[in-house]
Protein backbone atom coordinates (compact mmCIF):
# COMPACT_ATOMS: atom_id res chain seq x y z
CA UNK A 1 0.00 0.00 0.00
CA UNK A 2 1.64 3.14 -0.89
CA UNK A 3 1.65 6.33 1.63
CA UNK A 4 0.51 9.16 0.04
CA UNK A 5 2.93 12.51 0.65
CA UNK A 6 1.32 15.15 2.87
CA UNK A 7 2.77 18.49 1.75
CA UNK A 8 2.98 21.36 3.84
CA UNK A 9 0.63 24.17 4.50
CA UNK A 10 2.70 26.54 3.29
CA UNK A 11 3.34 24.38 0.13
CA UNK A 12 -0.31 23.73 -0.33
CA UNK A 13 -0.43 27.93 -0.09
CA UNK A 14 1.93 29.08 -1.72
CA UNK A 15 0.33 26.69 -4.85
CA UNK A 16 -3.08 28.17 -4.45
CA UNK A 17 -1.87 32.12 -4.71
CA UNK A 18 0.15 31.26 -7.66
CA UNK A 19 -2.73 29.79 -9.14
CA UNK A 20 -5.12 32.57 -7.69
CA UNK A 21 -2.35 35.07 -9.09
CA UNK A 22 -2.23 33.64 -12.46
CA UNK A 23 -6.20 33.83 -12.71
CA UNK A 24 -6.37 37.59 -12.51
CA UNK A 25 -3.51 38.94 -13.28
CA UNK A 26 -4.78 39.03 -16.96
CA UNK A 27 -7.58 40.40 -16.05
CA UNK A 28 -6.20 43.46 -14.49
CA UNK A 29 -3.82 44.28 -16.97
CA UNK A 30 -6.66 43.75 -20.18
CA UNK A 31 -7.34 47.40 -19.67
CA UNK A 32 -3.95 48.89 -20.09
CA UNK A 33 -4.10 49.33 -23.91
CA UNK A 34 -4.77 52.93 -24.34
CA UNK A 35 -5.46 52.23 -27.78
CA UNK A 36 -7.52 48.86 -27.65
CA UNK A 37 -11.38 50.12 -28.22
CA UNK A 38 -10.75 53.15 -30.46
CA UNK A 39 -11.80 53.97 -33.74
CA UNK A 40 -9.08 54.47 -36.87
CA UNK A 41 -10.10 58.77 -36.03
CA UNK A 42 -9.28 58.31 -32.29
CA UNK A 43 -12.15 59.83 -31.02
CA UNK A 44 -15.22 57.76 -29.94
CA UNK A 45 -14.78 53.58 -29.05
CA UNK A 46 -15.70 51.35 -31.67
CA UNK A 47 -17.55 49.32 -29.45
CA UNK A 48 -19.46 51.50 -26.75
CA UNK A 49 -19.52 49.52 -22.90
CA UNK A 50 -21.93 47.11 -22.48
CA UNK A 51 -24.74 48.22 -20.06
CA UNK A 52 -26.77 46.38 -17.55
CA UNK A 53 -26.46 43.88 -14.35
CA UNK A 54 -23.93 41.66 -16.45
CA UNK A 55 -21.04 44.48 -17.47
CA UNK A 56 -20.82 44.81 -13.35
CA UNK A 57 -21.14 41.08 -12.48
CA UNK A 58 -17.52 39.98 -10.25
CA UNK A 59 -15.07 37.35 -12.17
CA UNK A 60 -16.46 33.74 -10.28
CA UNK A 61 -13.84 32.34 -8.15
CA UNK A 62 -12.21 29.63 -9.40
CA UNK A 63 -12.08 26.60 -6.39
CA UNK A 64 -9.44 24.07 -6.15
CA UNK A 65 -10.20 20.21 -5.90
CA UNK A 66 -10.68 18.43 -2.50
CA UNK A 67 -7.18 16.17 -3.15
CA UNK A 68 -5.03 19.28 -3.89
CA UNK A 69 -5.80 20.52 -0.12
CA UNK A 70 -5.74 17.49 1.61
CA UNK A 71 -9.62 17.64 2.37
CA UNK A 72 -10.54 14.67 4.73
CA UNK A 73 -13.74 13.96 5.93
CA UNK A 74 -12.77 14.01 9.53
CA UNK A 75 -11.39 16.70 12.29
CA UNK A 76 -7.82 17.55 12.54
CA UNK A 77 -7.38 18.04 16.63
CA UNK A 78 -10.05 20.81 17.02
CA UNK A 79 -9.57 22.13 13.34
CA UNK A 80 -12.70 21.11 11.56
CA UNK A 81 -14.94 22.77 8.70
CA UNK A 82 -18.05 23.91 10.61
CA UNK A 83 -15.21 26.17 12.43
CA UNK A 84 -13.47 27.68 9.58
CA UNK A 85 -13.79 31.11 7.87
CA UNK A 86 -14.79 29.33 4.81
CA UNK A 87 -17.58 27.18 5.53
CA UNK A 88 -20.71 27.92 4.22
CA UNK A 89 -23.00 26.27 6.49
CA UNK A 90 -26.16 27.03 4.52
CA UNK A 91 -25.04 24.60 1.85
CA UNK A 92 -22.22 22.61 3.25
CA UNK A 93 -20.16 24.16 0.67
CA UNK A 94 -16.48 25.96 1.00
CA UNK A 95 -15.86 29.37 -0.26
CA UNK A 96 -12.08 27.90 -1.48
CA UNK A 97 -12.76 24.15 -2.23
CA UNK A 98 -14.92 22.39 -4.72
CA UNK A 99 -17.67 20.05 -3.52
CA UNK A 100 -20.06 19.04 -0.71
CA UNK A 101 -17.84 19.55 2.73
CA UNK A 102 -18.82 17.99 6.01
CA UNK A 103 -18.64 20.07 8.81
CA UNK A 104 -16.78 17.85 10.58
CA UNK A 105 -13.75 17.91 7.70
CA UNK A 106 -10.28 19.43 7.09
CA UNK A 107 -8.02 20.62 4.99
CA UNK A 108 -4.85 22.34 4.14
CA UNK A 109 -6.92 25.99 4.06
CA UNK A 110 -8.64 25.58 7.52
CA UNK A 111 -8.47 28.67 9.04
CA UNK A 112 -10.27 29.69 12.26
CA UNK A 113 -13.50 32.06 12.42
CA UNK A 114 -13.08 35.31 13.21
Amino acid sequence: MMKEEILPRRAVLRGVLAVGCGLLLPGLFSGCDSKKGTSSTGSTPANPPATGADSAAPAAIKKVSQASVQYQAQPKGEQKCSVCQNFIAESNTCKLVEGQISPEGWCALWMKKA
